[in-house]
């Protein structure tokens, strides 16, 4: 797994990057309410706003952390949001297939990430 400094996980599986929020993110954000997930098929370009995520507290976005394109949402998380918060690391939001083959290089590690949030 590697972790971006917006507090997303990333996991490789397949050819294609799975991701989430952290534990710390979904910590920061509180009760989950509404999340509006992108279309399956989209061309997303790195950093672009792909996932809405609306809690008790504020609402946030989530941002392709690489360039690709969208292969599969969770729609399971528009009708159960909150299960954000019971497994931010299991509840995944959206896979891509990354433009470029070695996109998970720049990523932080487990350890760094643990250092930044410290």
């Amino acid at each position: 797994m590697k972790f971006t400094e917006d507090h997303e996980w990333l996991r490789a599986e397949g050819g294609e990057i799975v991701v989430g929020i952290t534990a710390h993110a979904s910590e920061q954000l509180g009760d989950v309410v509404f999340i509006e997930l992108p279309e399956e098929g989209r061309e997303v370009a790195a950093g672009e706003e792909v996932v809405v995520i609306e809690s008790v507290k504020a609402a946030s976005d989530i941002t392709a952390p690489v360039a690709g394109k969208i292969t599969a949402v969770n729609s399971a998380l528009a009708d159960a949001p909150g299960d954000v918060n019971g497994d931010p690391m299991g509840a995944w939001f959206f896979k891509i297939a990354p433009t470029d083959a070695g996109a998970m290089d720049g990523f932080m590690d487990e350890a760094a990430y643990q250092a930044l949030i410290g």
